[in-house]
């Protein structure tokens, strides 16, 4: 049986990233089954899918390669990127699960309207039942009548919905390596901006191939200011760091740019090889705070006593 691969592509956007065959990607999957006459050249990882019947399914990929490219534009060498991803046939549905949840926990669930019983004024029939030849009405403030108030309006509620932590960093993974073929690598170019120039970046963006009016993404370990002021007046450029890198920013990137470090991070942190304990949540850093003052109290308290 001769390897398979996918060929449909991951489009949520209408300037999606995500490509439409594995010959143009440089990272896809094929299937290996034993027994299989034709022979594969060998890749870099490979990682079994069921432990119950070893060897019936592996799933491989290829590393990508990028290119790096100077401050001035010229290609100075090429790193490799190697990230985990999910399997082909659920690809599509892990990435979309991922942009829902990351959206949806962005909706503050504020909006609220006030019904006929909350709306101000009203108390008082304006006339009376009968002899008027009038339709009956009982209050000012119905629903009918404008200024009254509203028929199951929207009121203050939790849109937010929850996602296993692997599952989010799967999504992430994928993303990024479905991507590679319109990323690059430039090197640091923190020290070339010795104060804030926005007409300088564009120039640089130019410079690497990149068009100021596409959506493009920039991955750095450490944002310096000058770069940081330099960028912020290009609207369609988003400056992330590891600590800001979220799935939305980078399906809806035309182009995508790393500095070696990010590259290393990634590979680090969204690579096969990642075993976990080095990412500390948001609201776990906030929390181990929290104990440790806690703790330093009580400690300060056994000591007064």
């Amino acid at each position: 049986m001769a390897s398979s691969s996918t060929s449909n592509a991951i489009s949520f956007f209408s300037s999606s990233i995500f490509l439409t065959s594995p010959q143009q990607n440089p990272k896809f999957f094929s299937v290996l089954i034993p027994n299989s006459q034709k022979t594969l050249r060998p890749l870099s990882h490979s990682q079994t899918l069921n432990r119950h019947a070893p060897g019936t399914l592996v799933i491989r990929s290829e590393v990508a390669t990028l290119p790096i490219l100077s401050f001035d534009g010229e290609k100075i060498g090429e790193t490799y990127i190697d990230l985990k991803t999910a399997q082909p046939e659920t690809a599509r549905a892990v990435v979309h699960r991922g942009v829902v949840t990351d959206l949806q926990n962005k909706r503050r669930g504020t909006a609220s309207t006030l019904t006929r019983g909350e709306v101000r004024g009203g108390g008082k029939k304006p006339y009376p039942q009968k002899k008027t030849g009038r339709a009956r009405r009982g209050s000012q403030r119905t629903p009918l009548r404008p200024g009254g108030g509203v028929i199951f309006g929207p009121k203050p509620r939790d849109w937010s919905i929850k996602i296993n932590r692997k599952e989010k960093r799967l999504a992430i993974s994928t993303a990024l390596s479905s991507a590679t073929v319109n990323a690059i690598v430039v090197e640091d170019f923190s020290d070339k901006f010795d104060k804030p120039k926005t007409k300088d970046f564009i120039a640089a963006m130019k410079r690497w191939g990149i068009d100021p009016k596409e959506k493009s993404m920039f991955l750095f370990t450490e944002v310096s200011d000058n770069v940081r002021l330099s960028s912020r007046n290009i609207g369609t450029l988003k400056l992330l760091t590891p600590r800001t890198l979220n799935l939305f920013d980078i399906l809806n990137s035309d182009k995508l740019v790393f500095t070696r470090e990010a590259v290393d991070y990634l590979n680090r942190m969204y690579g096969l090889d990642y075993e976990g304990g080095e990412t500390v949540d948001e609201n776990e850093e906030d929390y181990d705070e929290e104990a440790e003052g806690n703790e330093a109290d009580e400690s300060s308290d056994v000591v007064e006593q």
